[in-house]
């Protein structure tokens, strides 16, 4: 069964929200920040809100198992050069672990970091160092490092960085992969071979690393190390290729998150923004591009 699901919003409702905005969408997964991905500000994990949100997940056929949490962009691991901010952020990450443990999260999604400054070999040796502390202070939730576009000086743009990131991890059986298919193509990753590429990560890292699929179209083109996302069949890498990507038998088992950007509209001077999801999800289980897509998503959300 395909597993399909996107970004939500945790908000005030927290993991119930959650639940209901995916099932609003038609998805039976889903991925959420525990708070803004910008800063630091957190509420208390509602354990009554968790236990209601579990409820009907059960209800609904939706396994906890497939559920993602995405740590903040403030966490950056691999940049040293101010110890207390790096020491901030190896803190920060084990409390957001620690929050995913309390709502029974398995995976966390993590930007492997970015140098700012320092030779990528050094900037390598502080992710390991930062993660294996990480780990040896916290519990049974998977650190799942995202595959990057290469943008300025991130880390985690193709296999081998990644590759040597694990090595050094002690705890090597919580370390997972997240692959971004906006991010592989703006790394250079051509997605019409996308069992090529599967087959040198297997060779390299292991295929059974991958936990979770971000699928994302690219508003740019291949190796232009942009990272800018774009709907499902509007960008460079286009609709019958990520399908491809998405049903690929090696991956069914892997949760598939969408992360795609809002649809503006002005309307009297103000500007609306509306999720794409539930078209998006339709047309993904229909495996047929909707060329409507923008406004159908407007006419919908105007009702």
């Amino acid at each position: 069964m395909l597993t399909i699901g996107c970004h939500v919003n945790f908000g005030q409702n927290q993991l119930k929200g959650c639940v209901e905005q995916a099932l609003s969408y038609g998805a039976n997964t889903f991925m959420f920040y525990t708070g803004a991905p910008q800063n630091t500000r957190r509420s208390s994990i509602d354990d009554f809100l968790s236990i209601e949100a579990l409820t009907q997940m059960k209800e609904n056929g939706i396994g906890l198992e497939h559920i993602v949490c995405h740590a903040p962009y403030i966490v950056n691991l691999a940049n040293n050069k101010d110890l207390e901010k790096y020491q901030f952020s190896i803190n920060f990450l084990i409390k957001e672990i620690e929050r995913c443990n309390l709502m029974g999260i398995q995976y966390i999604v993590l930007h492997p970091g970015s140098a700012v400054g320092l030779e990528p070999q050094e900037a390598i040796k502080n992710i390991i160092y930062a993660l294996n502390i990480v780990l040896d202070t916290t519990d049974s939730v998977t650190i799942c490092l995202e595959t990057m576009a290469g943008k300025g000086t991130e880390l985690g743009q193709n296999t081998e960085e990644l590759k040597t990131i694990i090595e050094g991890i002690v705890k090597k059986e919580r370390i997972g992969i997240c692959l971004d298919t906006c991010h592989l193509n703006d790394a250079g990753v051509d997605l019409d071979a996308f069992d090529e590429y599967l087959d040198e990560f297997d060779q390299k890292i292991g295929i059974d690393r991958v936990k979770v699929l971000h699928i994302n179209d690219s508003k740019n083109p291949r190796a232009s190390h942009k990272d800018r996302h774009e709907c499902i069949g509007y960008g460079t890498i286009g609709f019958d290729t990520l399908i491809k990507v998405i049903y690929n038998e090696r991956l069914e088992h892997i949760p598939k998150i969408l992360e795609t950007p809002y649809i503006g509209e002005t309307d009297e001077a103000k500007e609306r923004l509306y999720p794409p999801y539930k078209f998006e999800i339709e047309m993904i289980k229909k495996k047929m591009f909707n060329a409507n897509l923008m406004d159908d998503i407007r006419s919908y959300y105007k009702k």
